[in-house]
């Protein structure tokens, strides 16, 4: 028999949580850093100098040697610098462990190596980290022993952000202060900020190791760039919900485990659509700890499945032919008093403040499409979005036939006098519970949808950090709250001007209501007479960034200068075209090194076979029509290698960076999908004993 876990033991046992510092510090320490934790501002040194002395005691304690500025560089993912506790002997040669406030509140990693997009020159070295005191601290264990892990931001010697934390917070800080305006307008003075509050849903594959390790496309590129598809795939819809695996449920059990050591609070755990895909889900937090707690997850889960003899994948197509990851995220925004200010009630037609909030949102993701859909843009979600598995690189809000309803009064009438209602969902059978049924449906093909008192934002990669589209959800809607509450302020007629507002907002945003298939034909000729933006890549999407608009909106609220925008769209070029780089150099070298030679050999086998029959008096045609087929494609194979070849070294010349990523989109790309077809085609000819790399088949069934 298992051992029994205790989950609320083991909770949150290597994060320094709130609860723990409450413990170690004197009170008028604790409560000076509450205050700064909830208010702002800064610890004093002699403050922040006992802080640190208990959390590395506490560290300590629980076996850490070494602390880390823990921060989210714009690679997308984290970075960190070991430094020990140790310090100099003392007289007597023994070892002191110290670690001072200064050592806790900033450091200096290198800021002239991670990407910068030209604000920091190679020579131009120096960059802080900071501690984000809103995000515990937390232990790592792993081969390196154990880490103490400071959430910080990084920023450069000149103050620029080079990093996802730093205008995550400042868009938070944005949200809250304008949240708080519209709020107020309705009589809740209780309030000291709202928050934006986070779920993001993470999709990830799991493959056999061994089997990783034999694809040098998975180890470099993180997809197959090579593959025919198996008999079977996802058709059967068989896999979705399906019961787990052993192997995969082990894993799954030591997951949580860790998560939740981390204080990560893990809650749903399923089988996804393709074969050997699956999802984890926590529970909402605010934003800034839920992203930093999806970059553990991506983490740990990649950690946990090293130990289960697995590779964890989360490129959002690792496999062409089944469906990709992407990562659901769940956003809404709450009072510290209580109240959610999307939660419509049981009639939102005479809930006034949340068809305000609701009018905003309109208006915010209408206004700003472009960047919303940027701020889902990454190389692998190009492969997912408009895929029938995922939703259209169209921005559009699915409101549910409620709210449709609602919205749809106001604007032609100027009144909404009722709501639909949900009723009874009957069953038809006596021993179960008629249901309270909700008041509308989902829809899985919208971008954007209203889920009850939240937003999810479907477009997301399931490698991407989440930072990029929180930051952008709580710029736009901070914008459309601001401009709300400068006109309501003044008001002399307030009940009468919001019901204007409202009126005026809906119907000139209703247009990016949209409750319908976003999947089919008909919709995507729709947005177009509609005036919606359909950006079908991330490189196209890139320079939404930089438009007058964005720019007015992100200084406007302290989110983003020009330079830092401006640096922003740099790298993602930057990004686009060594990525694609990449995947050329390995498809070339997988063509060269691996497939083209086996399928040689192979040819030379049937050419040995035919000549064979042939002299044995007996009929060598099926033999000589197969070698003849494989040959073609051989040769045709061959061909796509060279063009590839050819552009990818045209797409290394070139020295402007946009110009060079719409040139590895337009050209390289599109000879890397010419070499893959008739490769793939060959994989289906080939003996399967002869084919140098595991197959489709063998990667996502045999798990």
């Amino acid at each position: 028999m298992s051992e029994v876990l205790n989950v609320e033991e083991i909770f949150a046992g290597k994060v320094f949580t709130l609860g723990k510092m409450k413990e170690r510090l004197p009170r008028n320490v604790f409560k000076e850093l509450k205050r700064v934790m909830d208010q702002g501002g800064e610890l004093s040194l002699a403050t922040a100098d006992v802080v640190a002395k208990a959390m590395k005691d506490w560290a300590v304690e629980n076996g850490a040697t070494h602390y880390t500025h823990w921060f989210q560089p714009l690679t997308g993912i984290t970075a960190e610098k070991h430094d020990a506790f140790v310090t100099h002997p003392d007289a007597e040669g023994r070892m002191l462990l110290e670690f001072s406030g200064k050592e806790l509140i900033k450091g200096e990693p290198d800021a002239s190596s991670f990407p910068s997009g030209g604000l920091r020159a190679t020579f131009e070295a120096r960059g802080y980290t900071v501690w984000d005191i809103t995000s515990p601290a937390f232990l790592k264990e792993d081969a390196t022993g154990v880490i103490l892990c400071i959430p910080t931001a990084f920023c450069s010697y000149k103050g620029e952000a080079l990093d996802k934390k730093t205008p995550l917070l400042r868009s938070m800080e944005a949200v809250s202060e304008q949240a708080l305006r519209i709020v107020r307008l309705f009589g809740n003075t209780g309030a000291t900020k709202v928050m934006a509050s986070v779920g993001p849903e993470q999709e990830y594959f799991l493959v056999d190791r061994e089997k990783y390790l034999k694809r040098d496309d998975l180890i470099f590129a993180g997809r197959t760039l090579f593959g025919a598809p198996a008999p079977k795939g996802q058709e059967l819809e068989d896999h979705y919900f399906g019961t787990i695996r052993e192997r995969i449920g082990s894993y799954m059990k030591d997951l949580n485990i860790e998560l939740w050591r981390l204080g990560v609070t893990a809650k749903t755990q399923h089988n996804e659509v393709a074969p050997a895909q699956h999802e984890l889900a926590p529970i909402y937090e605010t934003a800034n700890i839920a992203v930093d707690h999806n970059q553990l997850v991506m983490e740990t889960m990649k950690k946990v499945a090293g130990r289960h003899g697995m590779t964890c994948l989360l490129h959002e197509k690792p496999f062409a032919g089944v469906n990709g990851s992407g990562k659901h995220n769940n956003w809404s925004l709450g009072t510290d008093n209580g109240v959610n200010m999307l939660d419509p009630g049981d009639t939102p037609n005479e809930n006034i403040q949340f068809l305000l909030v609701l009018a905003c949102i309109m208006k915010a993701v209408d206004t700003h499409a472009d960047l919303l859909r940027q701020s889902a843009s990454d190389v692998g979600n190009d492969h997912r979005l408009g895929a029938n598995e995922a939703p259209p690189a169209i921005i559009s809000m699915f409101l549910g036939e409620q709210l449709e309803d609602v919205v749809k009064q106001l604007v032609e009438t100027g009144e909404a006098d009722h709501s639909i209602q949900g009723g009874k969902l009957q069953t038809g059978v006596s021993t179960l519970t008629d249901l309270d049924k909700d008041a509308t449906d989902r829809n899985r093909t919208s971008p954007f949808a209203f889920t009850g008192n939240k937003f999810e934002f479907r477009m997301v990669g399931s490698s991407d950090s989440i930072a990029d589209p929180n930051i952008t959800l709580n710029a736009i809607v901070a914008e459309a709250f601001c401009e709300a509450a400068d006109l309501l302020e003044k008001a002399e007629d307030f009940e009468m001007a919001v019901h204007d507002l409202i009126k005026e907002y809906m119907t000139k945003h209703r247009r990016i209501v949209f409750n319908g298939n976003g999947y089919s034909e008909e919709w995507v000729a729709e947005a177009a007479r509609r005036g919606l933006p359909n950006i079908r890549s991330m490189v196209e999407a890139s320079s939404a960034l930089t438009t007058e608009k964005a720019i007015k909106l992100f200084e406007k609220f302290g989110i983003f200068t020009k330079a830092e925008l401006e640096s922003r769209e740099e790298i993602l070029y930057e990004t686009y075209s060594k990525t694609i780089n990449i995947e050329a150099l390995t498809m070339i070298e997988m063509a060269k090194k691996q497939i083209l030679p086996a399928v040689i050999r192979y040819t030379r086998t049937l050419a040995d076979t035919v000549i064979a029959v042939k002299e044995a008096g007996a009929d060598a045609s099926v033999q000589a029509e197969v070698l003849d087929e494989i040959s073609v494609k051989l040769a045709e194979s061959k061909r796509a290698l060279t063009v590839l070849e050819e552009k990818t070294a045209k797409a290394s010349a070139i020295s402007e960076e946009k110009e060079k990523a719409f040139f590895f989109k337009d050209e390289v790309f599109t000879a890397m999908a010419a070499l893959r077809a008739p490769v793939d085609e060959l994989e289906t000819m080939v003996d399967r004993n002869v084919w140098p790399i595991p197959t489709y088949g063998e990667l996502i069934f045999e798990v």
